[in-house]
């Protein structure tokens, strides 16, 4: 059963509920004919922010909101070069960025002056006002295995020999891959050395992905039996088009991933850009993004369906269970990395 709020009782909801939602102050601050400005992702995360969040906002002070859409590179480094002084009132970043960006004041830290911050988990608190988890972690075709593959370890096994696709660079993906290679036999990120000398044996590699489609085309011609990837865009392919293809929960963990809001140090709009986030927060939203891209919530206060809840990390021990790193230290190796990844891995 899929429970779906209409944008009527959205919008009933909110405007009967705003001293709750937003608080007196914040809502006083609001000003007919103000414009927010808000950098995200395009696609499924536009529309679903459009409905949930812009649209209620426009509609209830008269506000206009204005989006600049495309990648977190472009975006990040627009907002470090207008640090102080931004055009950005909200921007989207990934993990590790939004925690430098609060580090280099370029985006505020969190803080409880946005209602919905009280219900984020712990993990969704840091560097600014995580809105999605989507974690990285084992995908493979069954028909291709000997059997379930349930640890990060399992790349090494025999009946995988010659067969594993990796990510031709350290993205997300190949970030993640080197990682918990290192972690799983007996490295970290202060000592990635067992992670590039295990990933070495796994050669000859059978292919290497540098996108989602990729991949998937990959697994639709069966070139390779297993890789890392998003699970929330690799079950609505496994979904849609090859159920052959399964989302793996190692026993050592998924490595989180996670889309932050964060509001600009410096915006001009300080009570609209909390209002936005405070609905990006919101139940009503958190559901459309489970529903429709199988992210995973952020907030504890939010029931879902048993059956789409098991496609998800949902409650404080699946989330206790995402593996994190030192973001700082990946960062300030990452170049270094990238230099090896290529001449050991890739080359």
């Amino acid at each position: 059963m899929t429970f779906r709020t209409t944008r009527r009782t959205l919008l009933g909801g909110a405007a009967l509920a705003l001293p709750a939602i937003w608080g007196r102050d914040a809502v006083a601050q609001i000003r007919r004919g103000d414009e927010l400005t808000v950098g995200v992702w395009g696609g499924a995360q536009e529309r679903i922010v459009r409905e949930f969040c812009a649209t209620p906002l426009e509609r209830q002070h008269g506000v206009r909101i204005n989006f600049v859409l495309g990648g977190t590179t472009e975006r990040r480094a627009r907002a470090y070069a207008e640090r102080g002084r931004p055009s950005f009132d909200v921007i989207y970043l990934n993990i590790f960025e939004s925690r430098q960006a609060v580090r280099d004041q370029v985006t505020q830290a969190p803080n409880a002056n946005v209602p919905n911050f009280a219900n984020l988990y712990p993990l969704a608190r840091l560097g600014g006002y995580g809105v999605a988890f989507n974690p990285v972690t084992v995908v493979y075709d069954r028909r291709m295995v000997a059997a379930p593959m349930t640890s990060w370890k399992d790349f090494w096994r025999e009946d995988l020999r010659g067969k594993v696709i990796l990510p031709a660079e350290l993205g997300a993906q190949g970030s993640a891959t080197l990682l918990m290679a290192a972690k799983v036999w007996g490295g970290s990120e202060t000592d990635i050395d067992p992670g590039f000398r295990k990933l070495a044996e796994l050669k000859p590699i059978r292919a290497f992905q540098s996108s989602q489609d990729q991949l998937y085309g990959m697994f639709d011609n069966q070139v390779g039996a297993a890789s890392v990837e998003f699970g929330s865009f690799t079950r609505t392919y496994a979904e849609s088009r090859n159920p052959n293809v399964i989302i793996a929960d190692p026993s050592e963990g998924q490595v989180v991933a996670m889309n932050v809001a964060c509001i600009t140090a410096g915006t001009r709009n300080q009570a609209l850009a909390e209002a936005w986030v405070n609905l990006h927060l919101s139940p009503e939203c958190q559901r459309a993004y489970a529903e429709r891209i199988y992210y995973s919530p952020t907030i504890r206060n939010l029931e879902l369906p048993a059956d789409l809840s098991a496609k998800l990390i949902m409650g404080e021990e699946q989330v206790r269970r995402l593996v994190d790193f030192d973001w700082d230290v990946v960062t300030r190796n990452l170049q270094r990395w990238t230099g090896r990844w290529t001449r050991e891995i890739t080359g």
